[in-house]
């Protein structure tokens, strides 16, 4: 046997089991990280669709609040014209009492 197949032996008796075995290492790693992945994936699927669901109650409530706020201002601007037919009332009675 000359050197070279003596290295070519020295290789395959010594390091190509622990290539292989090395390798087998990786390949159960890599399934490891895909399955936690997975996971993580998973978990922030539901992060988003609970997310959503607030935002939805939020949008909601701005809505009702918005609808509140419409409601409100309507509200003072009668309560504005009321104050100013009450004006106008009196100043009508007072006349009709001078008159009277």
């Amino acid at each position: 046997m000359g050197f070279v197949e003596e290295e070519r032996q020295l290789i395959q008796d010594f390091v190509t089991p622990e290539i292989r075995s090395i390798d087998a290492r990786l390949s159960a790693l890599e399934k490891r990280v895909e399955s936690l992945d997975a996971s993580v994936e998973k978990r922030f699927d539901s992060v988003d669709k609970r997310f959503d669901s607030v935002d939805k109650r939020f949008d909601s409530l701005e809505s009702k609040m918005d609808r509140n706020h419409t409601h409100v201002l309507e509200t003072l601007h009668r309560m504005e014209n009321y104050s100013h037919v009450l004006e106008r009332l009196a100043r009508l009675e007072t006349k009709l009492q001078n008159v009277a």
